[in-house]
């Protein structure tokens, strides 16, 4: 349930907090005055789309904040996505700059647009006031009736959501193999050709075989052995120097210093750190001295293996220029072509591919059937209690009825969904762009609206002024109605009738006016019963306002 709605700055808003209750709640006030920017202002904190356009004039900013008694679903997806639930409530709050950056926070923590629309779907669903104008499109008639079978099959256990996704996974795999069988059945020649082409360059790759670091490998030992004359003498010059010369090597030298200093450090202690230094470094030049010899043993020189590492060592050069790739990238590239041609050999199988092709229509076309059946359950119950429905709304003997035709297998399934109406006893159901008047239409649509929202888990719903082109007596149970679903849900309802809103158990009044520097703003005010008989009895009889319709909307009230 939205408990509270605070706005800045948005639109012709200056600043506005509003607190709501459970029930049926209306906003009324002249055309113009900034109803239905409550709405857009709402959709805008529920993650709907914003620009710099909405922000007041001479404002930095608008900022929305909506307050919400979280659902259990809403508090799971809260808790699944890490935004801890404060005070059993979820804040929603959204910042658009007059630059048209937007911000986005979940009970303080930054999100994005995107996760306050998946939180906002769990918490409102709005009705807008061209619903009516969109049950003449067929894509909407679809979406209408799949959202109702999916409500409706929640309550039997029957996922239509997820069989929804089904059918758009199987046929999007189905087209794209015939997509690719196509292209080749077009392009075979083409094919044959760069399959050649692979086939070549795979061949020469794998007569190379590059491997894994190798490059780097060979680099290193051909630098090896060709220096491996330089490397023997400078280590048989310093073995030399260390341990093996005639005159004085330097390890007997360390030797014979240690040994006289051990003596004097037996007379004066304090040459006893000192004689442990060079002992030390005697040791280590020893270990050097070991090092040298083994490393003397290994290297050899070796003309037949230097000719062996300078001709791998052209070969994966003279590859990677062919291949215009980096030596060390080749094993890449091999790897990378094999896989191209692999996948060009299966695409060039057309019987495999022809059956694979068969194999996915088929499942796409079980998916698709699976669809089918749904649908016609949701069929059978949405025609009988809208139909219901519009008894109440004035269409006697109307009947409400739902075709699904067959048609080219889409994503969406391989039926078209229709509309048909009747308006009359007697009279065979035609479509509903051909026969229903604007008023009959607005009348199905609030029906179906109704309807569906009983179906819905969400706690709010939201009209605005989906009773347009209703008045008289049908404007009376059109008040009724949402006073009804009101009694299970919070209905907030944007209306220009005042049968509407005598029926609310809140009332909010829009008007606009100037602040003080003279800027138009919108105001909102809640009414208590004396303002409510003005404001209804305002909508009665416009400017000017009498005891007749003061007594008329008093009479509203009371019913």
């Amino acid at each position: 349930m939205l408990r509270t709605l605070s706005i800045r700055d948005f639109v012709i808003v200056d600043t506005i907090e509003l607190e709501f209750s459970s029930g049926f709640t209306v906003f009324t006030g002249e055309t113009g005055a900034g109803k239905s920017i409550l709405i857009d202002a709402l959709s805008l904190a529920l993650g709907g789309r914003g620009d710099a356009s909405m922000v007041r004039e001479g404002a930095s900013k608008a900022d929305i904040t909506a307050d919400f008694a979280v659902t259990e679903a809403a508090s799971a997806w809260l808790a699944a996505n890490e935004f801890a639930v404060e005070e059993g409530g979820a804040l929603l709050r959204r910042v658009i700059d007059n630059a048209g950056r937007t911000k986005a926070y979940i009970n303080g923590v930054a999100a994005t647009a995107a996760q306050l629309r998946e939180l906002g779907d769990l918490l409102v669903d709005i009705h807008g006031q061209h619903a009516h104008q969109s049950l003449l499109k067929a894509d909407a008639q679809r979406a209408l009736l799949d959202n109702y079978a999916a409500l409706d099959g929640a309550e039997s256990g029957v996922d239509v959501a997820a069989q929804l996704k089904s059918v758009g996974t199987a046929y999007r795999a189905w087209r794209a193999l015939a997509k690719q069988l196509q292209e080749y059945e077009a392009n075979a020649a083409n094919l044959a050709y760069e399959r050649e082409r692979l086939e070549w360059q795979v061949a020469e790759l794998d007569k190379l075989a590059p491997k894994a670091d190798e490059w780097q490998d060979v680099s290193l030992e051909h630098s090896r052995l060709s220096h491996a004359a330089s490397l023997m003498e400078g280590a048989q010059e310093t073995l030399a120097v260390l341990s093996e010369s005639d005159d004085h090597p330097v390890v007997s030298q360390l030797s014979s210093l240690q040994q006289k200093l051990g003596k004097l450090a037996a007379i004066d202690t304090e040459l006893l750190p000192t004689a442990e230094l060079i002992e030390s470094a005697r040791i280590q030049l020893q270990e050097a001295v070991y090092a040298l010899n083994n490393y003397l043993d290994k290297v050899e020189l070796d003309p037949d293996r230097l000719r062996q590492v300078d001709a791998r060592l052209e070969a994966l050069h003279s590859a990677s220029r062919k291949f215009r790739v980096q030596p060390e990238e080749l094993p890449q590239e091999h790897a990378k072509l094999s896989a191209k041609l692999s996948q060009l050999a299966d695409a060039s199988d057309l019987d495999g591919l022809r059956k694979q092709e068969e194999k996915l229509k088929a499942a796409y076309m079980g998916e698709a059937r699976q669809l089918s059946a749904m649908r016609e359950k949701a069929v059978h119950r949405l025609g009988i209690a809208v139909t219901a429905a519009m008894q109440e709304l004035n269409m006697t003997g109307g009947v409400f009825a739902i075709g699904l035709h067959p048609c080219e297998p889409s994503a969406h399934g391989v039926e078209q969904v229709e509309f048909l109406v009747a308006g009359h006893a007697g009279v065979s159901p035609r479509p509903l762009a051909k026969v229903a008047s604007g008023g009959e239409l607005a009348r199905i649509s609030l029906a179906i609206s109704v309807i569906t929202s009983h179906a819905t888990t969400v706690p709010t719903l939201i009209f605005d002024e989906v009773d347009s082109g209703i008045g008289g007596g049908v404007a009376e149970v059109v008040g009724r109605l949402l006073k009804r679903l009101g009694q299970a849900r919070q209905v907030l309802c944007v209306t220009h009738l005042p049968q509407v809103a005598s029926q609310a158990n809140q009332h909010f009044q829009v008007a606009k006016g100037l602040t003080d520097s003279g800027k138009t703003a919108s105001r909102i005010n809640v009414l208590d019963q004396r303002a409510r008989v003005e404001e209804v009895a305002r909508m009665l009889g416009g400017l000017e306002i009498t005891a007749t319709t003061r007594k008329h909307a008093q009479e509203l009230l009371a019913l």
